[in-house]
């Protein structure tokens, strides 16, 4: 493993630096706005501390900075041998400040990710994401490319108080993110993994959020709200209900051996889908 001070700086044409963490006044900014992003009262803030280790053990702690040294994003992740020998990146957190959320930081820093691992040797990438939310769906899917490789219910259940998480609890998807592989460099071409003009006519597993019996078909579509923080600070009720119904929706044809394969969002109707095939 190559250790965290050798992965290189990178400006780009807009002026801003993506580069490793390395002063006290980095962690400190960077404790912030984990802060700032999931809650004052997050219980899982990682400390400056930890942050310093992750970057002596293989890992990466990186941000996005003006040209006059404010952070607006970061991400951090660690390095790991899956249960078969092979070595691959845990992604553990990636935050972006309001101020950046207009300039594709999140895209920008995961990218800037692949570029310090695909040196190593290494191939997969896997971090988890709220399946209900959208803005991460579709960064992960379309702009990204990464894969489903499980569902996990209620998966930081007793660790993790955050405000974005309180009310519906902490079902994950777990991703795998094949960095080198032809699925992400057509993401990182088109911004679409996968198409999703095969799924507009598959049958909905949960309209509206309603809890139906999974219909059968070789193309289904799971649907999400828009926005599911405004949902569960304007009907909360109706918040659970999506989790509800998507859980059980994924539960069962994940285990049926189907594969996540799309997300869109219908710009007329205002309404989010993944489409699932078997």
């Amino acid at each position: 493993m190559i250790a965290m001070t050798e992965f290189p700086d990178r400006t780009d044409p807009d002026g801003l630096t993506f580069r490793p963490l390395s002063s006290v006044a980095d962690y400190h900014a960077c404790i912030e706005l984990q802060r700032a992003t999931w809650g004052r009262d997050f219980s899982d803030v990682v400390p400056l501390s930890i942050l310093k280790i992750v970057q002596k053990t293989g890992g990466i702690v990186a941000g996005a900075f003006t040209p006059d040294g404010r952070l607006l994003g970061f991400v951090l992740g660690l390095a790991g041998l899956r249960r078969d020998g092979q070595p691959f990146h845990w992604s553990h957190m990636l935050a972006v400040d309001p101020a950046g959320r207009d300039l594709g930081l999140g895209t920008r820093l995961k990218l800037y990710q692949r570029e310090c691992l695909i040196p190593l040797g290494i191939e997969e990438v896997q971090w988890t994401y709220d399946p209900l939310e959208s803005r991460n769906a579709h960064l992960n899917f379309n702009h990204l490319g990464a894969g489903v490789a499980e569902y996990v219910e209620d998966m930081y259940e007793g660790e993790l108080f955050s405000d974005l998480a309180r009310g519906i609890g902490t079902d994950r998807f777990v991703v795998s993110w094949r960095i080198a592989s032809e699925r992400v460099a057509r993401a990182l071409r088109d911004h679409r993994a996968g198409c999703e003009e095969p799924f507009r006519q598959a049958p909905v597993a949960n309209p509206g959020g309603e809890l139906r019996e999974l219909p059968t078909a070789p193309r289904v579509r799971v649907e999400i709200p828009e926005d599911v923080q405004a949902v569960k600070t304007e009907r909360p009720e109706a918040a659970v209900a999506w989790r509800e119904s998507t859980r059980r929706a994924f539960e069962g044809y994940l285990a049926r051996g189907y594969r996540v394969e799309a997300f869109y969002r219908d710009p007329v109707e205002r309404r989010c889908y993944y489409g699932l095939e078997a």
